[in-house]
Formats: C-alpha cells, structure tokens, sequence
C-alpha cells in the first residue's frame, strides 16, 4: 500500500487521537464523516473517495479493526510496518 501514513497527537504524553491519511489530491477535503464504530470514523471526499480514518482512542482500538476498515472500503491491507505508531501508542 501506498501515499498511506500515520499520526499520533499526544497529550500530556498519552496518546490522544490518530489519523490514517490515505491518498488524497492537492487540495483535497474532507465532505462527510461515517461513524464506523464509536472509537473508527471514515473521511470521504465530495466524491466519495475514502481520504483518511480517524482513531478516536487509539490505545482502545485493535490493529484488527482498522485493517476490517480497509477491508470495508475495499483498499488492500496496510503492512504491520505501516501501523507501527498505533502500536507505539
């Protein structure tokens, strides 16, 4: 998987929130949000695009769960490197 990476905000140094950047274009928007699960949101362009998937907690949420999104939205599976800094969080 490619033009896919990770960022962990912290606070008070724990981890906060994450987010999933997918590919996207200059420019590009978020237009709707989907719930998927309390702790999993989807970001989709006016398109319909899937932009990115937010991490509300990331220490609540399983390596399983984001790779069922993906799976969801029809992407091929990020590698276990790729996840590494939820892990880390």
């Amino acid at each position: 998987m490619n033009e896919m990476s990770v960022q962990v905000t912290y606070r008070r140094g724990r981890p906060f929130a994450a987010y999933i950047y997918l590919a996207r274009r200059p420019g590009e928007k978020t237009a709707r949000t989907e719930e998927v699960s309390a702790d999993l949101l989807v970001d989709y362009s006016a398109d319909g695009r899937a932009l990115g998937i937010e991490v509300i907690t990331p220490e609540a949420v399983e390596i399983q769960d984001i790779l069922e999104v993906f799976d969801r939205l029809g992407l091929g599976r990020p590698s276990e490197e790729e996840l590494k800094p939820l892990r880390a969080a």
